[in-house]
């Protein structure tokens, strides 16, 4: 293994990581928890067509794969005359495709708070929304954090796929390096580090967040 490659790639790598992994990471998660929640109510609503337009949301996003997924918004919509650039594209697709899945975690989490919650917040006069947003996010919130976090994680890791299309993130600047030097194992291996790293960081702070919330419930 060339070591000094090794040594002058990895603050590009690092950038990569800092300036278009994580951000892209996060901005995508962030939306994508926004879809997730209105998806979860939906498919809790009474209403039957609006259950059924969520459940087909997300039977679609976990029936089909990430990276067609992120294909069709930035190859194949300009063939119907929309146009969306790189990041905004890769944004798109990793929010909805967390949507789905996330939305499925956000349902069973609310649905597993004891309905006497319910009963005792429409007891004291709260209203269903009321209920919901001051009671049962909280709780159902907290049941959340475990499967939310590993969905972050895995994230964090398909943001590679944004090199498909353009994106410079850590694994595009290890490619472009890689082509340049031809040295392709080191280049590979070094971002699979990178990767390895940023999770167990990811993974730790997860399991901070969760002894956090752990004070919180009665043993």
């Amino acid at each position: 293994m060339d070591w000094d490659l090794v040594r002058s790639s990895l603050w590009p790598i690092v950038r990569g990581a800092l300036t278009g992994t994580i951000p892209l990471s996060l901005a995508s998660f962030a939306l994508g928890l926004a879809i997730a929640l209105v998806v979860a109510l939906m498919r809790l609503s009474r209403i039957g067509l609006v259950s059924w337009v969520a459940r087909v949301y997300v039977s679609l996003i976990r029936g089909t794969p990430l990276l067609v997924q992120l294909f069709v918004i930035f190859y194949g919509l300009p063939s119907v005359g929309i146009t969306i650039d790189p990041w905004p594209s890769a944004i798109l697709a990793f929010s909805l495709n967390v949507g789905g899945y996330a939305a499925e975690v956000i349902r069973a989490a609310i649905q597993s708070v004891p309905r006497g919650q319910w009963e005792a917040a429409h007891m004291i006069g709260m209203s269903h929304g009321l209920a919901l947003r001051r009671v049962i996010l909280p709780q159902a919130a907290r049941v959340s954090v475990p499967p939310l976090s590993n969905t972050f994680i895995s994230l964090v890791k398909d943001t590679s796929l944004a090199s498909l299309i353009l994106v410079t993130e850590l694994f595009r600047e290890a490619q472009q390096i890689a082509a340049f030097s031809q040295q392709f194992m080191t280049l590979y291996l070094e971002a699979a580090v990178v990767y390895w790293v940023v999770c167990l960081v990811l993974s730790s702070c997860q399991s901070v967040l969760e002894r956090r919330l752990d004070r919180y419930v009665a043993h």
